[in-house]
């Protein structure tokens, strides 16, 4: 469902707890491995970079 004009949750990003983004860093890692050898280039970009992306901020902690 989309938000509507002025709702709070409209613009606001999800904040997640360390164990759940430590949770969805491993499970983004065995999306990836699961992924088979035909499926699209741009699929594996964005895993990679959502991966990449947790692992820094994971990292600066």
């Amino acid at each position: 469902m989309r938000a509507f004009d002025g709702q709070l949750s409209g613009s606001r990003p999800i904040s997640r707890t360390v164990e759940e983004k430590k949770r969805q860093l491993r499970d983004l890692k065995e999306a990836l491995a699961a992924l088979k050898p035909h499926a699209a280039a741009s699929l594996r970009q964005s895993l990679t970079a959502k991966i990449k992306a947790l692992e820094t901020e994971l990292a600066a902690r």
